[in-house]
């Protein structure tokens, strides 16, 4: 608990938004910022997963809303 409440007091000292979700047997931290996103989780037994995905910096047009469900 004490790694989940100091990583929220970093997140908030720098204004970064975030979302908590209950995943599998964590507390996970979403997270959103220009260019990538963060999923962190939170273990009961003191253990942190942490995944994080970062944009090409390619942004697609509409024709790519079909693929999304295709692939």
């Amino acid at each position: 608990m004490e790694k989940l409440l100091k990583f929220l007091n970093d997140l908030e000292d720098k204004h970064i938004y975030y979302k908590l979700n209950k995943v599998r047997d964590s507390i996970m931290v979403e997270v959103a910022i220009p260019g990538e996103r963060w999923k962190i989780e939170f273990f009961e037994d003191g253990s942190v997963e942490v995944e994080k995905f970062i944009s090409q910096g390619e942004i697609l047009d509409e024709t790519e809303l079909k693929k999304l469900f295709n692939d």
